[in-house]
């Protein structure tokens, strides 16, 4: 039998796509998110957690970085244990962190490193990343991803531009990729007309879209971000891979429902929906529920 690491005994696994994020509570966003969003792609998640935060659907309050040790150590047990297809990186936290996780990519080599750069929540007043590390991300971390997914408010942070319309969205994506990001998808579901632009390969393409009939936005770029890198871990191309994904999002905030007091989150999982029994109709399983349940030995 074989001995190699990167198989498993049967060898017949779906792909297994790493998130490095931070841990809601209301499991909304962050690597509650991306392990939903991965399952939904018949795909086995991991995770890595960068930060504990203190949120609900009404915000973020306070956010507690995992230490940068710790967090090497968990990437290292888990690289060493099996084989990654895809990873997809979220909230870093600090400046550490975001330095450990560009060792860890450069230590690996993996086929596909989606990086959503979250910097601050779209509610609440908590920093998600440190000054000093999205200096980092914007220098160093970028760089080494295939694809970053900003929003609109992020790629004018990181580019130093004004973003609030296509122009803009434009303008930034090609002054991420002087600064070296190899492809840029700007996300603009805020406009009034949803719009997302790709750069990749000296193109600018933007694609279209229609508003999702719901208020349950929360989560939705870690989301956008995950389900683009199940995608290409499942082997489509970038552009295929943006237009599947954000048509998962659509459905996934138009099926959504409100759990709470703010923007609920998406329903990352609507394709597992199933209607419950008519009342009095139960499925009584025939097998191993309990000893009676066998047939007798003779």
């Amino acid at each position: 039998m074989s001995t190699n690491n990167h198989t498993n005994h049967t060898n017949n696994h779906p792909p297994i796509l790493l998130s490095i994020a931070g841990f809601d509570p209301s499991c909304g966003a962050g690597v509650a998110a991306d392990l939903k969003t991965f399952a939904a792609h018949n795909c086995y998640g991991i995770a890595v957690v960068t930060a504990l935060t203190v949120q609900s659907t009404q915000g973020v309050k306070t956010v507690h970085p995992t230490s940068a040790s710790v967090l090497r150590e968990q990437l290292d047990a888990l690289a060493g244990d099996m084989n990654i297809a895809a990873v997809k990186i979220g909230m870093l936290g600090n400046k550490a962190n975001a330095a450990a996780v560009a060792e860890f990519l450069d230590k690996n080599r993996f086929a596909h490193v989606v990086l959503d750069p979250v910097v601050s929540p779209s509610a609440g007043d908590a920093e998600l990343l440190d000054s000093g590390g999205i200096r980092f991300l914007r220098e160093e971390l970028m760089k080494r991803a295939t694809v970053i997914t900003p929003n609109m408010r992020e790629a004018a942070l990181l580019s130093g531009l004004e973003v609030k319309d296509l122009a803009g969205m434009k303008a930034a994506a090609l002054k991420l990729a002087e600064i070296g990001a190899k492809a840029v998808i700007v996300t603009g579901g805020h406009l009034e007309k949803p719009l997302d632009l790709l750069y990749e390969n000296g193109e600018l393409n933007p694609f279209g879209g229609d508003h999702a009939r719901s208020e349950n936005t929360h989560g939705s770029g870690c989301t956008f971000a995950s389900a683009v890198a199940a995608q290409l871990a499942l082997g489509q191309q970038l552009r295929e891979a943006l237009i599947l994904a954000k048509a998962y999002v659509f459905k996934a905030i138009e099926k959504s429902y409100g759990i709470g007091k703010g923007p609920g989150p998406l329903n990352q999982l609507f394709r597992f929906h199933q209607e419950p029994p008519a009342r009095g109709v139960h499925d009584i399983p025939q097998h191993g529920m309990h000893p009676a349940a066998e047939p007798a030995a003779h």
